[in-house]
């Protein structure tokens, strides 16, 4: 949606593909970093935008097996934003697809998945779309695959990712929140057991992390079992996880880290999570897509005006983003690796506060380091494609959406 809304904005012709027939998910990523809310502010939308429903997140404190410690601080960042704004993802959707229907080479068309790609030769044309009508062919100068983690297109093109992997996975569910509770510990460990909470305003969003593959344990040993679990952790959750009536309630998040060596075919480009996986971790996969988006604008509206790029143009967007990715995963792996893992596994041993986590929570001016790398991540990108004028249209773009 953001790069429908930059290239639309670039006088390219686009389509926006949505499968469903609103953006109404819940438990997607709904953590919009500084790095995001500057695209925003360039873009002259920040006001509207943080108007929207949101609460803000600066510090994030944590109790490791009973001790307090902290983990970042974005008030001690030199930028605009120094905050974590939490907002569903439909909102923000929403206020994009809003926002774009001024640009009248952009259109969204809902209830229409991505199900094949058409062909000529070696070159991808466009694709098939399943829709209330049937299946449609939707040709367009150049593809873009921006459907997820399980991308149809990225499969139906014969592009691998390789498997990076991750030692967990998440249940995310609400509890409800009375409007006196306030609670500023953003991440609970102890030996066993990892849970993560959000305050969302009139609920609590709250994230249990288990061992990968775990998920079916966690049933067997019933819903009360679990909940007594979250209740232990966070004993300010104990009104309100009534909310939680079944496993109906607790959404399953598969945590996967993977990535692509190849983004292209000749007429194809896959960003976002079609091009790699992001771990949970820091919350910053929808950050990270936006960033590819902002790339790609920047990098390929002004060649779409003559035609589709070469596949070496479309590979530019790759070489720009990969070491951010490959940057931003290694420091995902690492956390896993050497806090998560050791929590999960470590039922029988009191745990131990890791030194970097110690010496962050001793010294405070360090708390502003793992702050800038979760705000504004790694070489953060900056709006440079131009705005054209309202009556100028170029070639068309389809832009594959989940």
């Amino acid at each position: 949606m953001m790069l429908g809304y930059l290239l639309g904005r670039a006088g390219i012709e686009v389509l926006v593909l949505e499968k469903h027939a609103d953006f109404f998910r819940d438990f997607r990523g709904d953590t919009v970093h500084p790095s995001t809310l500057e695209v925003m502010d360039e873009l002259g939308l920040i006001d509207g935008f943080l108007k929207l429903p949101h609460q803000r997140l600066q510090k994030m404190d944590g109790l490791f097996d009973g001790t307090p410690v902290r983990i970042a601080d974005l008030s001690r960042l030199r930028t605009k934003y120094p905050f974590i704004a939490f907002m569903p993802q439909w909102d923000f959707l929403n206020f994009l697809r809003e926002a774009g229907r001024r640009f009248a080479s952009l259109e969204v068309m809902m209830r229409a998945e991505a199900v094949d790609l058409i062909r000529r030769g070696e070159t991808i044309a466009g694709v098939q779309a399943k829709t209330p009508d049937g299946i449609v062919d939707i040709e367009a100068d150049l593809t873009i695959a921006c459907d997820g983690r399980h991308s149809t297109v990225r499969e139906r093109a014969g592009l691998g990712v390789e498997e990076i992997g991750a030692p967990m996975d998440v249940l995310w569910f609400r509890a409800g929140r009375k409007s006196d509770e306030t609670e500023n510990v953003f991440a609970r460990v102890e030996p066993g057991k990892m849970m993560i909470m959000f305050d969302r305003g009139d609920y609590w969003q709250c994230a249990y992390v288990i061992a990968k593959g775990q998920y079916e344990a966690v049933k067997a040993r019933g819903l009360q079992a679990l909940l007594d679990d979250v209740v232990r952790m966070a004993p300010i959750l104990k009104a309100g996880i009534a909310d939680v009536k079944s496993f109906d309630d607790v959404k399953l998040l598969t945590v996967a880290i993977n990535r692509m060596a190849r983004w292209t075919r000749p007429g194809l480009l896959c960003i976002g999570d079609a091009a790699h996986a992001m771990s949970p971790v820091g919350g910053v996969g929808v950050n990270l897509a936006v960033q590819d988006a902002v790339a790609t604008a920047n990098l390929l509206a002004d060649k779409l005006q003559h035609g589709c790029p070469s596949e070496n143009d479309l590979d530019a967007v790759r070489r720009r983003r990969e070491f951010p990715v490959r940057m931003t995963q290694r420091m995902q792996v690492i956390v896993q690796n050497k806090i998560i893992s050791g929590a999960l596994h470590g039922n029988d041993r009191p745990l131990q506060v890791p030194l970097i986590v110690r010496l962050i929570t001793a010294l405070p001016w360090l708390q502003g380091i793992p702050a800038r790398l979760l705000a504004l991540g790694v070489r953060p990108e900056h709006v440079h494609s131009k705005a054209a004028p309202s009556s100028e249209r170029s070639n068309s773009v389809g832009i594959i959406s989940r």
